[in-house]
C-alpha cells in the first residue's frame, strides 16, 4: 500500500517522530492515521505533547568552513527559547547539520520546498529512463514514484542520511533532540558556497 507523503508530514507534526518512523507506522495501520499515532506513542518514538504549536523563533546561525576555505556553510536552526539556543547540545546539533550540508550538498530544507515543476521534470526524465530501459507500461507509474522518493532523500536536508549516522535521517535526529529537551526544533534555511561554483 502506497503512503502518500501528505499523511506522513501530518503525522510528523502530529508526533515529532521522524519521517521514517511514521511511513512504517503507516504502512503498519494501513494508513490510519489514529492507529499509527498509538503505534508511535507505544514505541516511545512520539512526543505528542505540549509542544504543538508553540513556536521556534529563537535559536542561531551556525557558520561551518571546511577544506581550508574551499567550502562554507550558514545554517538557521531555531528552538523556542533563548536557553536552549544556548545548550552545548543544541549547538552541537546546529553545527553538525552546517556539517551536514556541506558534505551532502541538499538543495532545499524539506520537500515542501521543491518546486512543482523540478518534480513534473523529474517524473518526465524517470519516465523516459523507464521505457528506454524497456520495463512494461504497467509498472512505469510505480518505478517513478521510486525514483522521485530516492531524488528527495538526495536533495531534501532533513531527508538525507545522517552523515554522522547513516542508520538515521537528519529528520529523525531533529525529532530525536527535540523529543529529549522538549521543544519544537526547526531548521529553518542554509545557504552553501563551494569556491569556482557557478551562481546560476
Amino acid at each position: 500500500m502506497a503512503i502518500s507523503p501528505a499523511l506522513v508530514k501530518e503525522l510528523r507534526e502530529k508526533t515529532g517522530s521522524g519521517m521514517m518512523d511514521c511511513k512504517r507506522a503507516l504502512e503498519e495501520a494501513k494508513s490510519d492515521l489514529k492507529k499509527a499515532v498509538e503505534l508511535l506513542r507505544k514505541k516511545g518514538l512520539a512526543d505528542l505533547a505540549e509542544r504543538a504549536g508553540r513556536t521556534a523563533n529563537q535559536g542561531l546561525v551556525e557558520a561551518y568552513v571546511h577544506g581550508g576555505g574551499r567550502i562554507a556553510v550558514l545554517v538557521e536552526v531555531n528552538c523556542e527559547t533563548d536557553f536552549v539556543a544556548r545548550n552545548d547540545e543544541f549547538k552541537a546539533f546546529a553545527h553538525d547539520v552546517a556539517m551536514q550540508v556541506a558534505a551532502a550538498s541538499p538543495m532545499f530544507v524539506s520537500r515542501d520546498e521543491v518546486p512543482e515543476d523540478l518534480i513534473e521534470s523529474e517524473k518526465d526524465i524517470y519516465r523516459a529512463q523507464s521505457l528506454k530501459e524497456g520495463k512494461p507500461e504497467k509498472i512505469i507509474d510505480k518505478i517513478v514514484e521510486g525514483r522521485l522518493e530516492k531524488f528527495f532523500q538526495a536533495v531534501c536536508l532533513l531527508e538525507q542520511d545522517f552523515v554522522k549516522d547513516t542508520d538515521q535521517t537528519v529528520q529523525d535526529r531533529l525529532a530525536a533532540l527535540g523529543s529529549k529537551i522538549k521543544e519544537n526544533i526547526a531548521i529553518r534555511r542554509f545557504t552553501r558556497f563551494q569556491l569556482g561554483e557557478s551562481s546560476d
